[in-house]
């Protein structure tokens, strides 16, 4: 279930399974432990066209708050941060491809890398869906 509301005569999704971070990222567990990391519905909206994606390789360590990559649009660039610590497993070569599948479906085809996460402790330290509805409402 995903909670939804309008912004501009846009309606934005929130899944309520995905845990947020405040620089617009979402995380959701998979159930094996694996992290999926990628950005927000609010934010691709607020990059406007994407471009193109920069991430690590797998293999690489990601540090939770640390800038691991980057999301170039017609308008800016804007790095993404890891909403966990861990080892990269997985990258999405959609977006390589494809950079604007992050506009089109950003919690689905749009994810951008796989985490095996440290701590899984760092999913609950995350916003939920309600807490980050209120932090883009402002």
């Amino acid at each position: 279930m995903a909670l939804a509301w309008w912004r501009e005569d846009e309606v934005m999704q929130l899944p309520e399974d995905l845990r947020y971070t405040e620089q617009h990222q979402w995380l959701r567990l998979e159930p094996g432990g694996t992290a999926v990391i990628g950005i927000t519905d609010f934010a691709q909206e607020e990059l406007g066209e994407i471009v193109y994606v920069d991430h690590p390789n797998i293999d690489d360590t990601v540090e939770k708050g640390q800038a691991f990559g980057e999301v170039e649009s017609n308008k800016t660039a804007s790095e993404v941060y890891a909403p966990c610590s861990g080892r990269v497993v997985a990258i999405n070569e959609v977006v390589d491809n494809e950079p604007e599948r992050l506009n089109t479906d950003p919690y689905g085809e749009g994810w951008i890398i796989k985490v095996q996460p440290q701590n899984h402790d760092d999913f609950e330290s995350l916003l939920d869906a309600d807490a980050y509805r209120r932090l883009i409402e402002g």
